[in-house]
């Protein structure tokens, strides 16, 4: 990962601190994947203040200001994003809240923003937090006062009393008597998406439990629409996704995962266009945990995760993952879940990358799940990159390397067109213009060497 790159003398000074300001950057002789198109050899990307001012092939780049990099040999991508998380320190361990925690851990929270930045990703949806703890982190976000991607929140979601997290939700049994709370949700907490919860579990290991009325969610969805919030709804099957749609959901929060899906469904999302998240990892990670806990080893999650972490994922946890029926559940359906998503990509639906984790590891591994479903490993960058942008409704501003939009780039020392791990192959990070110097960030696993300073 730290590989060669040609810098003057002046970048080994200390660039980052949290009061600094965006410079200006020209990066030459790179080859651009920009998110949307094949790779372009030999490009120019210029970087004015927080946003990227010129995009041209060397040989006619002339005359652009700022401090150039040389990335010959590099490839340039857009900042990684994942669009389905539920940030550490609002939960317990089993990712289940307790009322009983009291106060959220931030310092969890923000070694868990830090290993997204770390992992090349830029941008985060959380869909769903104690509003306590996600809330405040956004608006620090916002105000440059941490090291963090740009955090997209609900905030805490809405569902209907004793539905699929109704344990952090406004809940909401009848539209007209229950609109204040709804009001207070949109004036208090602001939510960048809404995200609501169409299921009634009743599969896997999960008894039944009640289910959100469709004509609510229709009524809810059509609310906050009107004051330009768009929504998400979590679904695990086709027949909760279909209602979701026409009841009209901006974008669903999972693929369908409790069957196959029908060619009538693939042709409906390939003519619809509604963006899903692709949330892979978190059910495969159960088994790869149970069968091949050695994963923990790689650098990223060594970086990501205390030692103490890793060990009793490796020792305790695992133990507990091998007895759950849940586990070896969700190993036979993770194919299921994998093929729908190619079909569906194949179909020229919207597939986003999204984990239902809470590291930049687990971004990084839905990226090698998407590609060993059979999709290819450029078409997965723009799932991580475009896509997920257009799942946020933010693609005029992120999820491409274009003119005018925020630079939020990635710079890699290998292709990962060729090799999708070639994505962790990271020379820097840059966000809005600034370059992220990784021995800043409060790793869990420790300070970081600044990637960029191995460069001689």
């Amino acid at each position: 990962m730290r590989q060669g790159l040609v810098f003057a003398a002046w970048i080994f000074a200390p660039l980052m601190s949290l009061a600094s300001h965006a410079d200006d950057w020209v990066i030459d002789h790179v080859t651009l994947i920009d998110g949307m198109h094949a790779s372009q050899p030999d490009m120019t990307v210029a970087i004015a203040g927080e946003r990227i001012v010129a995009v041209a092939p060397t040989a006619v780049a002339r005359g652009l200001k700022g401090r150039h990099i040389d990335g010959s040999g590099k490839y340039l991508i857009p900042g990684l994003m994942d669009v389905h998380i539920h940030l550490r320190g609002g939960f317990d361990v089993g990712g289940k809240v307790d009322a009983e925690l009291g106060t959220p851990n931030r310092e969890e929270g923000l070694a868990a923003l830090a290993s997204y930045l770390y992992s090349g990703v830029t941008t985060v949806f959380d869909a769903g937090n104690r509003a306590e703890h996600i809330l405040p982190l956004r608006a620090d976000e916002r105000a440059g006062k941490i090291l963090s991607p740009r955090i997209f929140a609900t905030g805490n979601l809405v569902t209907y009393p004793g539905s699929h997290g109704d344990r952090i939700a406004v809940r909401i049994s009848d539209f007209e008597k229950d609109k204040a709370l709804l009001d207070k949700h949109i004036a208090e907490q602001q939510p960048d998406i809404l995200k609501l919860t169409l299921e009634e579990e009743g599969w896997g290991s999960r008894p039944m439990i009640p289910l959100l009325p469709v004509d609510l969610l229709e009524k809810i969805t059509r609310y906050y629409n009107q004051h330009g919030i768009r929504t998400t709804v979590h679904v695990s099957s086709e027949l909760r996704s279909l209602e979701a749609i026409y009841a009209g959901a901006d974008t669903l929060a999972h693929p369908v995962i409790q069957a196959p899906v029908s060619d009538s469904f693939v042709k409906l999302m390939g003519a619809k266009k509604i963006p899903f998240a692709s949330t892979l990892t978190i059910g495969e990670n159960y088994s790869r945990l149970a069968e091949h806990p050695e994963y923990l080893d790689q650098p990223l999650y060594a970086a990501a995760l205390t030692a103490a972490e890793r060990e009793q994922l490796k020792s305790k946890t695992r133990a507990e993952w091998q007895a759950r029926p849940w586990t070896w559940w969700m190993k036979i359906m993770t194919p299921i879940a994998q093929e729908n998503v190619r079909k569906i990509h194949a179909a020229g639906g919207i597939v986003a990358c999204g984990t239902d984790q809470s590291s930049g590891p687990a971004t990084q591994r839905e990226m090698e799940l998407l590609v060993a479903s059979g999709i290819s490993p450029l078409d997965t960058l723009r799932i991580a990159t475009y896509n997920s942008a257009v799942f946020l409704g933010m693609a005029d501003q992120l999820g491409s390397v274009d003119k005018g939009k925020l630079a939020d780039v990635v710079l890699l020392s290998k292709d990962p067109t060729v090799d999708i791990n070639n994505a962790k192959a990271i020379v820097f990070v840059m966000k809005g213009g600034r370059l992220i110097d990784e021995s800043q960030l409060p790793m869990a696993g420790g300070k970081q060497k600044r990637r960029f300073d191995a460069v001689r």
